[in-house]
């Protein structure tokens, strides 16, 4: 009977916060923020500059600060957890896929220095960017031409996983976040 007492009483509280409108307008303005977040999010996917993921999953912190949806303790570790995975792997991935591909520091500080300058010549920039400057950054490094292009191709290839990476993550919490709200 105790047992059932608390439970209304939390049902009843959960009601009242419901119907509160000051609660109404923090709901509003968190889920409001959310969708900005989720949106930062996934254009961080793609551009280097903005963090994605962990863009993604405060969305996801902040619905479930609302009377909306409150996700488990379990699914918010989980989500975390990925996060921490995903820029880490952000990281060394690219890099990785030149020394896969037999590039050097130069390579993956090349692809690096391109995708920065790529960002200011739009989507193809940020495409064609690393590519380019691991190419020259293996050209400078006295590598030959067909080496340069292998190295290239891997920092190329690495940059397309993990933006692939970071947008399934980006959708995925778009996924989780409406759902929630609908």
């Amino acid at each position: 009977m105790r047992l059932m007492n608390k439970i209304c009483t939390i049902f009843d509280r959960y009601e009242h916060r419901r119907s509160n409108k000051q609660f109404k307008k923090m709901d509003t303005l968190l889920i409001i923020t959310g969708i900005i977040l989720l949106i930062a999010g996934l254009a961080g996917s793609v551009l280097p500059i903005i963090p994605g993921p962990p863009l993604s999953y405060l969305a996801l912190l902040a619905l479930h600060f609302t009377s909306y949806k409150a996700f488990t303790t379990d699914f918010l570790v989980v989500m975390g957890i990925v996060v921490v995975i995903l820029t880490v792997l952000d990281y060394m991935v690219p890099a990785w896929g030149a020394t896969k591909f037999g590039g050097t520091k130069y390579g993956a500080w090349g692809s690096t220095i391109g995708l920065i300058i790529g960002l200011f010549m739009g989507p193809f920039g940020i495409i064609i960017g690393p590519f380019l400057g691991a190419y020259l950054g293996e050209t400078i490094a006295g590598s030959d031409s067909k080496k340069a292009f292998r190295a290239a191709l891997g920092s190329f290839l690495g940059f397309v996983a993990g933006t692939v990476m970071k947008l399934i993550y980006g959708l995925v919490a778009i996924v989780y976040f409406v759902n929630a709200l609908l």
